[in-house]
């Protein structure tokens, strides 16, 4: 593998939850329909392995494991990058990152705040990340704005050192912030790191300037509309101005309670998956946060009706 490819595809990237048995052990067989589901609906890639799949509550053997299934599950239909580097130690972070590489996902993603303390500056981030790169050559990496432990978002200046390396092509950018958007984006203008926004609020406007796709927690939710939207915001301008009232608007459902609400509307969606979580009671999701998942559900079903979204998020002629 060359790591000059420019190998990312832009679109969108779900930030994969993972299913659990009632008896708290990684449910493959959930995980394989859930694979299917997201590539049914029109998804450009997977990011596996991310704070939504509860890496930090995953085991090293887990983490890997859940990469390469998805990765042979996926076959070359879809992309797939993977995160899962979460401890503190750089010694082991080289470890976690080098079993990853072996699953054969596409990049690497690296935990932006994994790589310096709150108060460190970007140098020391950047003598870290080349001591990363060193230990596992001939494999592009990404960069995760991990809201946890703390929030690590790069500078514009950081960016473009990045895109020097010619090792990165994928940001998960959580700043939330079109004009920080922007910035980043003329940083690695002409460069083969692509940014991906996590926030549907500013989905729009961050494609208009030139973002690559979306990457964010409601690709758990109604990917083929974020596909949809992706693919069709410069050409149906009309149509895209009014989805982007209603991604923006239901992604609130984000702070309800999450992942487990993921769990229960991907089960509306006939999907095999149980409500438990290793970072949450499931027991908490109250009966009204499930109505609201019910509705949100039903709402959907008739904005795709609207938008006539055939398979994978296309829209049918009318």
């Amino acid at each position: 593998m060359s790591i000059s490819q420019n190998l990312i595809a832009p679109g969108v990237y779900p930030t994969m939850i993972t299913p659990f048995t009632d008896s708290g052990e990684v449910d493959y067989h959930a995980l394989e329909q859930l694979v299917e589901w997201y590539i049914g609906h029109g998804v450009a890639g997977l990011f596996a392995v991310c704070q939504s799949s509860e890496m930090f509550a995953l085991s090293l053997e887990e983490r890997v494991s859940i990469a390469r299934f998805v990765r042979e599950r996926a076959a070359g239909r879809v992309q797939v990058v993977a995160s899962g580097h979460i401890s503190d130690r750089l010694e082991d972070q080289i470890t976690e990152l080098q079993a990853m590489a072996a699953t054969g996902v596409q990049a690497i993603v690296l935990v932006s705040n994994r790589l310096a303390a709150m108060e460190e500056p970007d140098e020391v981030w950047k003598e870290r990340a080349a001591l990363l790169l060193e230990a596992v050559p001939e494999i592009p990496f990404g960069v995760y704005e991990c809201p946890y432990p703390y929030k690590r978002l790069l500078s514009p200046e950081l960016l473009a050192w990045c895109e020097g390396t010619g090792r990165f092509q994928f940001l998960k950018d959580t700043s939330c912030h079109s004009g920080q958007i922007a910035d980043k984006l003329a940083a690695v203008q002409g460069g083969s790191l692509k940014l991906y926004n996590a926030n549907a609020a500013t989905l729009l406007e961050s494609l208009k300037l030139g973002a690559h796709g979306y990457s964010g927690v409601m690709g758990n939710f109604h990917p083929d509309l974020y596909a949809w939207m992706y693919r069709h915001y410069a050409d149906r301008p009309e149509q895209a101005g009014n989805l982007q009232w209603f991604l923006g608007l239901t992604s609130v459902i984000e702070s309800q309670y999450y992942p487990v609400n993921a769990k229960y509307y991907l089960s509306l969606e006939g999907l095999p998956i149980g409500l438990h979580t290793r970072t949450k009671d499931c027991r908490h999701l109250t009966y009204a946060n499930r109505l609201e998942l019910e509705q949100l559900h039903a709402l959907t079903a008739l904005v795709r009706e609207h938008y006539k979204l055939g398979d994978c998020g296309e829209i049918k002629d009318r």
